[in-house]
Order: structure tokens, then sequence, then C-alpha cells
């Protein structure tokens, strides 16, 4: 008789996509079982607990609670989505950056210095607008539109009196005049769900900043780019934030692996929530073959 599969979903806050992800579950019958971030241990000598399961999805909004669970899950034995070391890529924009550069992926120019001085020089090289990112951060928080030398040098002195090991990271990227939106596709396995654009008068255009959405085609470029852009950091489920250079394209942004969606599964009629489920319960099914 074949075992029923156990699957884990791992959560900080049941927001609207973990609503539809419990009920994508639910509807299909699956066994699973929720794990809160904030209560669960992890005994590092017993990992017989977690190897109940056949498959995990991480779903938490720390990226740190995240990505060590991911590690201590996969040095346990079980699959799970995304794999560590796409968490590891994606939840920090630099090493993004370095994997899509790799794989020759388009993206806006970037910059790294380790000093306020040389973060300077850098700047003063590309000319002004820049963006300073942190490497790590999400909803577009924290991001700065640098437009002189003035508001350089006070950001800059400020990020180094915040004084963390990611703020003495200075990310710099070119400042691209989008059309008051950028897109932002959704990829399971290799497959692109749908897209959407996300339009602001504002130059952030995340949905969490309030931009809105809208339907966007895609297309044969749109499509090759976010599976390239997808096996560059490893694939699993993903969201592809693309920006349109006025001169050069398209180009992605950032790739990240536990997004939101309670703006493109309406819009775009996609149960992106039941995909999700049947790739985790495909890699589910892969761990359990190799078990056998």
């Amino acid at each position: 008789m074949t075992k029923r599969l156990k699957i884990g979903v791992l959560y900080s806050r049941v927001r609207v996509e973990e609503k539809w992800i419990f009920s994508a579950m639910e509807k299909r019958g699956i066994d699973y079982e929720r794990l809160d971030d904030r209560v669960i241990t992890f005994d590092l000598e017993n990992p017989a607990p977690w190897q109940t399961f056949d498959a995990v999805l991480e779903r938490s909004i720390s990226f740190n609670s995240g990505l060590y669970a991911l590690r201590i899950l996969n040095a346990f034995g079980v699959p799970t989505v995304n794999k560590a070391s796409v968490a590891e890529i994606c939840g920090d924009k630099l090493t993004t950056s370095t994997m899509l550069a790799k794989a020759k992926v388009p993206q806006p120019r970037n910059m790294v210095a380790f000093s306020t001085e040389a973060a300077l020089e850098a700047i003063e090289s590309f000319g002004y607008p820049v963006v300073l990112k942190p490497v790590v951060g999400s909803w577009g928080r924290l991001l700065a539109k640098i437009n002189d030398r003035d508001a350089a040098e006070a950001v800059l002195e400020h990020k180094a009196t915040l004084g963390s090991a990611q703020h003495s990271v200075f990310y710099i990227q070119e400042y691209i005049q989008k059309p008051g939106r950028d897109i932002r596709a959704i990829v399971v396995g290799g497959n692109v769900l749908t897209a959407i654009y996300r339009k602001s008068e504002h130059w952030i255009t995340n949905t969490a900043r309030g931009g809105e959405g809208e339907i966007c085609p895609i297309t044969p470029e749109i499509e090759a780019l976010c599976l390239n852009a997808a096996s560059a950091v490893g694939g699993g489920v993903l969201a592809v934030d693309l920006v349109e250079h006025p001169e050069k394209g398209l180009m992605v942004n950032e790739i990240n692996h536990t997004m939101e969606f309670h703006t493109a599964q309406p819009i775009s009629g996609v149960d992106i929530a039941d995909e999700i489920v049947s790739y985790v319960m495909n890699e589910a099914r892969k761990g359990h073959h190799g078990k056998e």
C-alpha cells in the first residue's frame, strides 16, 4: 500500500496567500500540518519528527528564520520548497545579482562597495540619480533614490552609523526611468504562470507600497527571460520582477522566493496557490521515491 504523503507548511502569519494554500491542500485532501515559525523548535540531535514530512513549503516572513529552517530541514533530508540554496540566493539582492550576471541574464547595472568612501566614488561614477538598496529586505523598504552628492553623503553616513553588517555593504544600482510600472511574473517549476504590471506614480511600484496591479501578457521574451532568471538562482517557486529600460529593454530587477500573490491571483484568474501545492506534491513524491 502506498504511503500517504505528509506536507508541512512553515509560516509566520496566516496572510491571504497562506489561506489560499491551506484551502488548496484541504480541497485535495492532503495530509498537511501548519508549522508556526514563532513556536517550533529543532532538536539537531533528533531529526526523526521532521523526517515524517515528505516535503515542507516555506512561507516565513523572516528571511533569517526561513533560511535557517530550510538549512536544517535539508540537512535532515527533508525536501523543501524552496531549497535552502535558492532561498540563500534570492533573499540577498547582491547574491541574486551575482548569479544573474554569471548566467548573463540582463539586469540593471550594479556596483558594490564596502566603505562609505568607495561607495561615494561608485555613485559618482554612475551619475545621479542612483538607487541604494539594502542587500536583504522586501516590500520596497529602505530603498533610497539619491539625487545629488549631498544626499549621497547623508544616506551613506546614516547607513554607516546604523552599524549592522548588512549596512556596511553598499549595493548601488542605476536608476531606471520606468514607464510608471514594473512587471511581476510568477514562475513555478518550468512554467511562467502569469504576470502583472505593478503601476504607481511613485518610483517604487510594489503593491505593498500602494502600487496597483493589471494583467501583463506573457510574451515569448518575458517567458524566456523569467525562465533564465529562475534557472540562474536554482529554480522552484519564484516571483521574477522585471523592469523596462527605456534603451535596453526588459531586465530582471529582483527575484523573490517567498512571494506574495494576493494581487496576481485574483487579477489573473490563475489559481497560483493550487499550482504551488501541485509543485510541492511533486517534490514530495520525488523525495519519497528516493527513500524507497
